[in-house]
């Protein structure tokens, strides 16, 4: 069955392949913008933080933002294609220390990529700390690295060497970073072709089974391209499997983001929710807690390991399922100014301008206060109530409003937090009303979070949720396929 349901994959993979090389992109990935037009995008860029985000100078100075962005200005000398202009706009917008302010490429960088096959690079690598970890090799050649093995070095590079150089571009609420070590892991060769560029191969060193300190030269992957004789075998070989329908294709990727299973002989539920602003979220939660009312359940595992956030609404009102006492969203959610400083440089900026003009209330400290979130004491659900043990699992790509969650039901008798500190800040962040800036010359697009979030003026500032029970990863579990922090509640359950 995984056999046929790769083949439907890969056919659908390469005919996606085909209908899209039929349509050249006008995009040139060696243009390059002059200096005048990159230093002007900059200025505009500060021109815009400054007057909207209100968190600009939450963990850095003015004087160092300032000097940031002049530094910046003064280090364009000449042309620059995207990727590199791209990574000093990172670079910069990084030391906001704000994982919502991210920095994208243009969407015409972004649709010319998807048209085009270029060469891969061959491991997948889980990354914490310093440690590099193959989860996955796409190299038939490849005779001693497999998943499990330990990544010393890459051409010549330590690890170390590697990890700062992608570090710097990556933005993160306070000094969470762990999250940093995340977004590697999501895609590692991407980090490592935008730093340092194609390489046809790679000389991985790596330590092997006996301990022992090796090297090995690894081909560049590239997806193959397949003749009309082999597309014709191909779509023979599935002539006789039901291709699934986009419906029971959306079925199926709604299945893979929420779940809920039982296990009777524990008396567990195990829910899995992967975002809060996944589509019929809210129906799943009605009938989840009924079910699980029904059946009993003493014991509730939620894996929110790969919750990236999503509306604050979903996550208040899981929360309310749970909570055995009322509690507030938020202590303070604000926003420094109702307009917009070249706004034409804000996309859709008029949906924005309308909920600042008229959710929003002026408050003494001359802020734009989302008095509602600030002033609602929520009260816990009565019908449907879980009141057994609660187990949270939670990781790096633990954030936003999923740490809004998180951090709301930290400390509560019947609840244990297990696995590691989240990506979102415990105390606080900038969010709620995500515009994008796209910048005139190089049309790189940046995020401009509006609204200064302080969960709790009580709580350590610049961290995240700390679990209860710290699960981290290593080598041995990821080589025998173990989910180490799964394991550990399972334990905990047993006893």
């Amino acid at each position: 069955m995984q056999r046929v349901q790769y083949l439907v994959g890969l056919l659908c993979m390469l005919f996606c392949w085909s209908c899209s090389s039929s349509h050249s992109s006008q995009y040139s990935f060696d243009q390059k913008y002059s200096a005048t037009a990159l230093k002007e995008d900059v200025q505009i860029l500060e021109k815009i933080l400054e007057s909207n985000h209100p968190s600009l100078y939450w963990y850095t100075s003015k004087e160092k933002m300032d000097s940031s962005f002049a530094e910046t200005i003064h280090s364009i000398h000449d042309s620059l294609n995207e990727v590199q202009f791209r990574n000093k706009i990172a670079a910069l917008v990084s030391q906001i220390h704000c994982g919502h302010t991210v920095v994208l490429n243009s969407k015409e960088f972004a649709k010319a990529s998807s048209k085009i096959r270029l060469p891969q690079f061959p491991l997948a690598i889980k990354v914490w700390d310093d440690s590099l970890v193959v989860t996955a090799s796409v190299s038939p050649r490849a005779t001693g690295i497999k998943r499990g093995s330990i990544i010393t070095s890459i051409n010549g590079r330590t690890n170390k060497e590697m990890l700062d150089s992608f570090y710097q571009y990556i933005s993160i609420d306070g000094n969470v970073t762990n999250y940093k070590s995340q977004r590697v892991s999501n895609n590692f060769g991407a980090w490592y072709k935008n730093v340092f560029g194609l390489d046809s191969s790679y000389l991985i060193g790596y330590i092997d089974s006996t301990g022992v300190e090796r090297k090995e030269r690894l081909r560049s992957f590239k997806i193959p391209v397949l003749d009309k004789s082999k597309m014709d075998s191909l779509q023979k070989l599935l002539a006789g499997y039901k291709v699934p329908t986009k419906r029971e294709i959306k079925k199926q990727r709604r299945n893979a983001q929420l779940s809920l299973k039982f296990d009777d002989t524990t008396s567990t539920a195990y829910m899995h929710v992967a975002g809060f602003s996944v589509n019929g979220l809210q129906k799943f939660m009605r009938k989840s807690f009924k079910q699980i009312e029904e059946r009993r359940s003493k014991n509730l595992v939620i894996d929110l390991r790969d919750n990236g956030g999503g509306h604050l609404n979903n996550s208040i009102r899981l929360t309310k399922y749970l909570a055995k006492h009322p509690f507030k969203v938020a202590d303070t959610i604000a926003a420094i100014n109702r307009n917009f400083i070249d706004g034409k440089y804000i996309h859709q900026s008029f949906w924005f301008w309308f909920p600042l003009n008229f959710n929003t209330t002026k408050m003494d400290d001359g802020r734009y206060h989302y008095h509602r979130f600030e002033t609602t004491v929520n009260q816990p659900f009565s019908k449907h109530h879980f009141d057994g043990k609660i187990y949270l699992l939670q990781g790096p790509s633990t954030f936003s409003a999923a740490t809004v969650f998180t951090g709301c039901l930290k400390g509560q008798d019947n609840v244990q937090i297990i696995g590691e500190e989240t990506g979102g800040g415990y105390y606080g962040n900038t969010a709620i009303h995500l515009p994008t800036i796209v910048l005139p010359n190089s049309k790189i697009q940046v995020t401009l979070p509006l609204f200064r979030v302080v969960l709790d003026k009580d709580r350590p500032k610049g961290r995240g949720v700390m679990p209860d029970i710290v699960v981290l990863p290593n080598s041995f579990a990821i080589k025998q396929g173990v989910d180490l922090k799964m394991e550990y509640i399972k334990a905990q359950v047993k006893r």
